[in-house]
């Protein structure tokens, strides 16, 4: 099969970066990412300083391809029926309802997708799970294609998760750890697999490609971001060590991280880790180890979660040990990212941490140069439940322009995201730093 056109379902974090590149390194073949919402795709169509995702160098390639070989379209079915490969890659929350409720992935999407895909197709096609997904996900799509589709159309059903981390994807893209392909062992299986392998090695060394059956590509993709994120749990539990016995976790993990058997990445203290994977991936392993009953080895992968969760609350208990619980003061939040050079903002720390402070009674003057005011809003209002009840969000936050007038409402600074030109600031007021990068003296550092 000759690969003409790709059709990417799903136009977020992890689809517009990938089939930028893919476009860029692959100038013969068409790419259209499709999205069920409209302004999503205006979006992307439109003024590229305002593209839905942030990631450095991705305004630059897209400006390069689109209209060229990169189109952006709501067009869903007429795009899957002209492309010979699928790639799937819409969101997979946790399920907040029926079973495993709070931990399982809700696949209500990617079955949705499926039902697209064999709905509108009249050839033969490859469908490729991009989104971070269960082990044996792809049984259930390719059930749902073989009983849905059209006698006579074949699919093949591939894994390909992404291993991008948000704020370097790009860079990500171009020079991969890894590119991890997954497929039946069957002749057909390894041909829709060599077809991937062919895209990829346009830019990548078949050194980094690695290609393993179905099962074993969907799993390394929960395990690796436990891995990850029990990383920050680990040195995060340890500040609070520091905290308590005069130590300095800079100091600690640099002694920790020169040790060549464990490395530097992911010791830096924090809020706690964020964005759309590790708290939703780890959560779903626990799931999938308490359905096969390793109930230790599920209780091992939580305490990562909750590891997390004690450090968004120590810090905010901290703003109101160094206030005096004076809960008429008013606190500079800087930082609504979950990481720097992202607008992303989902499971954000500083959701959960400015929550927890407004129950406490305090105002709040937020700052972020990504993330706009609507998102923080919305952030802010979806989670309104977790407020207690003798408060609410009336009159309790600001979303400021500038850091400056974030920092002259304030009467405490509560540094969360770990923006560079936060490192400059300079006030005589107080500042919790929870990312240790502020120069200039602080009052307490992580």
């Amino acid at each position: 099969m000759k690969i003409n056109n790709i059709c990417c379902i799903g136009a977020g974090y992890v689809g517009g970066p990938t089939m930028a590149v893919i476009a860029e390194k692959c100038p013969d073949i068409n790419i259209t990412l499709v999205d069920s919402n409209p302004d999503k795709i205006s979006a992307w169509n439109g003024d590229l300083d305002n593209l839905p995702v942030y990631e450095p160098g991705l305004k630059e390639i897209v400006e390069k391809v689109r209209g060229k070989n990169l189109f952006f379209s709501n067009e869903i079915e007429k795009h899957i029926n002209e492309s010979e490969m699928i790639f799937i890659a819409v969101n997979t929350p946790t399920k907040t309802k029926g079973e495993g409720a709070g931990m399982a992935a809700d696949l209500k999407y990617v079955i949705s997708c499926a039902k697209q895909i064999a709905k509108s197709s009249n050839s033969d096609k490859i469908v490729i799970e991009k989104s971070t997904l269960p082990v044996r996900t792809a049984e259930k799509i390719k059930e749902i294609l073989y009983n849905d589709g059209q006698e006579g159309v074949n699919f093949e059903i591939l894994s390909n998760p992404e291993f991008l981390a948000e704020g370097t994807a790009i860079q990500d893209l171009y020079k991969s750890d890894r590119v991890l392909i997954g497929g039946d062992e069957t002749v057909t299986g390894k041909n829709a697999v060599n077809e991937l392998v062919n895209i990829y090695n346009r830019w990548i060394p078949k050194s980094k490609i690695l290609t393993t059956n179905v099962w074993s590509s969907e799993l390394a993709k929960l395990a690796s971001n436990a891995m990850l994120a029990q990383r920050i749990s680990s040195i995060n539990s340890l500040s609070a060590l520091c905290e308590l016995t005069g130590a300095k976790t800079e100091e600690l993990s640099k002694a920790i991280g020169m040790d060549k058997r464990i490395g530097t990445q992911f010791l830096k203290p924090s809020p706690g880790f964020g964005g759309s994977c590790f708290q939703k991936d780890i959560l779903n392993l626990v799931y999938l180890c308490k359905f096969y009953g390793l109930d230790e080895v599920a209780e091992y992968w939580h305490q990562v979660v909750k590891i997390n969760n004690y450090q968004r609350t120590r810090i905010a208990n901290l703003v109101d040990k160094t206030l005096n619980r004076q809960s008429n003061k008013k606190i500079g939040v800087l930082g609504w990212a979950f990481k720097k050079n992202t607008n992303d903002s989902r499971e954000s720390s500083s959701i959960y941490i400015s929550l927890n402070l407004i129950s406490k009674g305090y105002k709040l003057y937020i700052y972020d140069p990504k993330v706009s005011d609507k998102k923080i809003t919305t952030d802010l209002k979806d989670n309104e439940h977790l407020i207690k009840a003798k408060h609410n969000l009336e009159n309790k936050f600001v979303v400021c322009r500038s850091i400056d007038e974030c920092i002259k409402n304030s009467d405490l600074i509560l540094v969360l995201t770990e923006w560079e030109e936060f490192a400059k600031i300079k006030t005589k007021k107080k500042i919790i730093d929870t990312r240790n990068i502020v120069e200039n003296e602080v009052y307490f550092k992580l």
